[in-house]
């Protein structure tokens, strides 16, 4: 099969790269200067200008635009938060429940915000079903969904074997959840219209301009640097390249393929038709869309994580990563044994020591950062930029606090990882212990959770 490795992603196949934007031409100052210009970045630029007009912003960018994962994404817009119960714990349910009404209303806001702008990316509101495929799966996905309901998703839904083929037949389904906050989208439609929109609006974005060093006041690049009052990094995945972070967050990896086009008839056999967003409960999780062309995008661990907190060269994906997810796929759905795949594509996502997302600004320095997403950027990025507006405006004098001000996840402070080889042995060996107890589980029989991964868990700061 004539596969594509790489290349970035299959949605800039589909959209081509962008033309590449000026890099800094030297020191400059600003009011602003956000780092990173993925979705957490693009979107601050653009709540920040929307409240005050005559802010000078400036956006700066290793690559182009979307080069990271809000280019490689599953073009899942969805209503979940990394640390939510984390932050239940340390700061009381209800402080948790309004995070998840922000992050239930989120989802919203993007559709409506890209719409009023014009940005068409292939969006559609068909919710998020997550599948169980064996008992052990039921009675997590079975616990997850009280959970759910406990911290306000009133209209989500438990659905049994037959109501779940109603939706999507996959395989050996046993029961699934459904919650209507959710849809999905082209990932690089959003983040090259969200470019154009806040470069229309009056902010400068400077590409091919790699972040060096972040300072107070100051953002270093071999091309010059950057003063502004308030610094912004919004890098995610890619932040362990920048000096004096190499543990801040870790670099994450996660893999993508992507069908040929599905013929009508193969629709048919395989439902889909409310094309809900899917993912599963295995310990080693898949995503998945229906995509806009009716092929099937597919993504799950490859390689987790890269020795020394490292990132790939374009996407490029190990060949077993394709079979596995192939595999993946054919288990899921058997009918498509002999459907060709188009795209096979990794990034990075980033992933804080206890698993939970953050937005901060230090006021004593005026640095700010927001990211952690774990997985879950495209709505969150959103929320967190609307947050990063609310600090700098508090900040400056021109608000008081605000509701999202004043979420549990504002300023929220995490250990750094482990140094290496630890960081990279510990990776490895969890998520080892996780495929192998997803085997165990598919072949037990037994409602129980495998203890090795119940253990590691534990281990990881996972739950």
């Amino acid at each position: 099969m004539n596969t594509v490795n790489g290349g970035i992603s299959f949605w800039y196949a589909q959209e081509g790269t962008p033309a590449a934007r000026e890099p800094l031409p030297g020191d400059t100052t600003a009011d602003v200067c956000i780092v990173g210009g993925g979705y957490t970045g693009l979107w601050t630029a653009y709540y920040l200008k929307k409240a005050v007009p005559f802010l000078n912003i400036i956006v700066l960018e290793g690559h182009f635009c979307g080069y990271g994962a809000s280019g490689r994404n599953g073009g899942w817009l969805y209503n979940g938060i990394a640390g939510r119960d984390r932050y239940a714990k340390a700061h009381g349910h209800e402080a948790a429940v309004r995070l998840q009404q922000a992050m239930n209303a989120t989802v919203t806001e993007v559709i409506e915000t890209a719409a009023a702008e014009g940005i068409d990316a292939d969006v559609h509101r068909g919710g998020v079903l997550e599948v169980a495929r064996t008992p052990a799966q039921l009675d997590r996905l079975k616990a997850y969904h009280s959970v759910e309901v406990a911290f306000g998703e009133t209209d989500r839904r438990l659905l049994g074997a037959r109501e779940t083929a109603e939706r999507v037949r996959v395989t050996g389904a046993v029961g699934s959840t459904w919650t209507p906050h959710g849809a999905r989208i082209h990932p690089v439609k959003l983040v090259k219209g969200l470019a154009a929109t806040v470069e229309a609006l009056g902010v400068t974005i400077h590409e091919g301009t790699p972040v060096t060093g972040i300072e107070p006041k100051h953002a270093v690049t071999p091309y010059g640097t950057v003063r502004a009052p308030y610094v912004l990094r919004c890098t995610e995945g890619f932040t362990a390249g920048i000096k004096g972070h190499r543990r801040t967050w870790l670099p994450m990896n996660s893999s993508m393929i992507v069908t040929d086009p599905l013929s009508p008839s193969d629709w048919d056999d395989l439902g889909w038709t409310g094309r809900e967003t899917l993912g599963d409960m295995a310990h080693a999780y898949m995503y998945a869309q229906r995509t806009a062309d009716d092929r099937i995008a597919l993504g799950g661990r490859g390689i987790p994580y890269r020795y020394g907190s490292r990132t790939d060269n374009d996407g490029r994906t190990q060949p077993a990563t394709v079979d596995a997810l192939r595999e993946v796929l054919i288990r899921m759905f058997p009918r498509l044994a002999g459907t060709g795949i188009a795209h096979a594509w990794s990034g990075v996502l980033g992933v804080p020591r206890d698993w939970c997302a953050t937005v901060t600004l230090d006021r004593s320095t005026g640095l700010g950062w927001a990211g952690g997403y774990v997985g879950s950027g495209v709505a969150t990025a959103n929320l967190a930029a609307r947050t990063l507006r609310d600090l700098i405006q508090q900040d400056s004098g021109q608000s008081g606090p605000t509701d999202l001000t004043t979420l549990p996840w504002v300023n929220h402070k995490v250990r750094p990882w482990e140094p290496e080889p630890l960081r990279w042995l510990g990776v490895r060996t969890l998520y080892a212990a996780y495929r192998a107890a997803d085997r165990r589980e598919a072949t037990a029989h037994t409602p129980t959770t495998d203890r090795v991964a119940a253990l590691a868990d534990r281990v990881s700061g996972r739950h």
